[in-house]
């Protein structure tokens, strides 16, 4: 997983961003070393075996480095998750301003062709259910996701004439963000720790049949059934 730097989109679509200063790649760069220790002693050592200390030797950084950019252990396993959603949040951006934003949502998703986007998202959520002890790392993770998803509605509502409606803002995060989870574990029951591409591709249409069932009002009473999502093209 490639976690890069999120600059904010230009006013002007037609006007192309900055390009990305040698300070915030490093800066990306260090989040990512540091991101990629704490998965790897996850795999090796298990859930609650390792410390902050383990994971700034295992990055080549200090540990006081490693709390510039983390508050905790929990922190930076929740992070796997942030370039799947930091990619969505982009496509997302991406979709015009006057579009439903649960309609921008699925559009968003689908725009992720490849399965393998989801492939973080995937291998956390399969650790946490094996294990109790990444309980935190699940929250930290979809806490960001909620935080995210509220600022970029926030944004879009801005842009629309009228008060921002706060109650509508984070009711809608929270129903994506329940969403998702939903999409997550009806994965997960069917699949296990199946992180093949196969498996991945069918994680990434329920989250977009999920996101459709939201748009909807689940008026449909049932998800869509599985040969749909598998002919859908990526």
């Amino acid at each position: 997983m490639t976690i890069s730097a999120d600059p904010t989109p230009p006013e002007d679509p037609d006007q192309a961003p900055a390009p990305t200063s040698r300070r915030e790649l490093n800066k990306a760069a260090t989040r990512q070393a540091i991101t990629d220790a704490a998965l790897a002693l996850l795999r090796t050592s298990g859930p609650g075996n390792f410390t902050v200390e383990d994971i700034a030797d295992a990055a080549g950084i200090s540990r006081r480095t490693f709390f510039n950019y983390f508050g905790s252990t929990d922190a930076a396993l929740a992070s796997v998750t942030h370039g799947f959603l930091d990619n969505a949040i982009q496509q997302f951006k991406l979709r015009p301003a006057d579009e439903p934003v649960l309609q921008s949502a699925q559009e968003a998703l689908m725009a992720l062709a490849d399965p393998m986007t989801v492939a973080p998202l995937a291998e956390l959520f399969t650790l946490t259910q094996q294990s109790s002890l990444m309980s935190h790392s699940e929250l930290e993770a979809w806490d960001h996701c909620r935080e995210q998803i509220t600022e970029v509605a926030r944004g879009r509502a801005a842009a629309t004439p009228g008060a921002v409606d706060e109650l509508y803002l984070r009711a809608l995060a929270g129903s994506v963000i329940s969403c998702g989870k939903a999409a997550m574990e009806v994965w997960f029951s069917r699949r296990g720790a199946d992180l093949s591409p196969a498996s991945l591709a069918e994680l990434r249409h329920l989250l977009i049949d999920a996101m459709a069932l939201l748009g909807s009002g689940f008026t449909t009473g049932t998800s869509p059934a599985p040969s749909s999502s598998a002919s859908r093209p990526s």
